[in-house]
């Protein structure tokens, strides 16, 4: 079963909420051996839209589902025995694939911006407590995620820059002032006191928070934001 911690660096490195919702989204439902996962952002989906399906309405109604009251009142994540008593929710949503629910806030500036939610199936064990406390921390990595790329697409060119350059760890910017100095991954690697390999996959990482494509243009993009 994939890692907490491998979930933390797939959100980071998401390029987009496209593979947020697919790619990141099946590596989620396996972490907490859900039936499904979906991901709401509500930039992007409006309940007002005729075009959303009438179902996803009802499912994000506070009206017809009570987990949306507590996600919007606690920003906290929540599953159904915490809100309803269990014939309660069985009259609420008699779904079999939907038996058992948890979800999770996105939050922005304050705001709840977006929902993350998982299902279980009729005969599957309830969620419990040690899965809210791990869909907490995965709701705190995506919502500054969110924040973050929201931001890059409001900023100016060079605001743009600056907020990617801010992206880099300190690890990662040891290795981008190497780089600088023209020293190959076999010496960055001998100088940090790390493996080659480790120098690679930092770069591919650097490239990818930068969205460059070579280690040319990402010396000449951290020197314009030096200037």
């Amino acid at each position: 079963m994939i890692a907490l911690i491998a979930l933390f660096h797939a959100i980071a490195q998401a390029k987009d909420e496209q593979t947020l919702r697919s790619h990141i989204s099946t590596e989620m439902s396996e972490y907490f051996s859900a039936t499904r996962c979906g991901l709401f952002l509500f930039a992007q989906t409006s309940l007002v839209d005729s075009n959303i399906p009438k179902a996803l309405q009802i499912a994000l109604s506070p009206q017809s589902n009570p987990v949306v009251p507590y996600l919007v009142e606690h920003h906290a994540p929540v599953h159904e025995a915490l809100v309803v008593e269990p014939k309660t929710w069985k009259l609420i949503c008699p779904r079999a694939d939907h038996w058992h629910v948890m979800a999770g806030p996105i939050v922005s500036t304050g705001q709840l911006v977006g929902v993350i939610g998982f299902t279980r199936k009729q005969g599957m064990p309830a969620f419990d407590s040690q899965n809210l406390t791990d869909l907490s921390a995965l709701c705190l990595h995506i919502s500054t995620w969110v924040a973050t790329t929201r931001c890059l697409r409001r900023a100016t060119p060079t605001q743009h820059l600056l907020l990617q350059t801010e992206r880099l760890t300190a690890r990662e910017l040891q290795i981008a002032s190497l780089v600088a100095q023209g020293q190959t991954n076999a010496e960055i690697s001998a100088e940090l006191w790390i493996t080659e390999n480790s120098v690679k996959q930092a770069l591919k990482r650097m490239f990818r928070k930068l969205e460059v494509s070579s280690r040319a243009h990402m010396v000449a993009k951290l020197s314009t934001v030096s200037k």
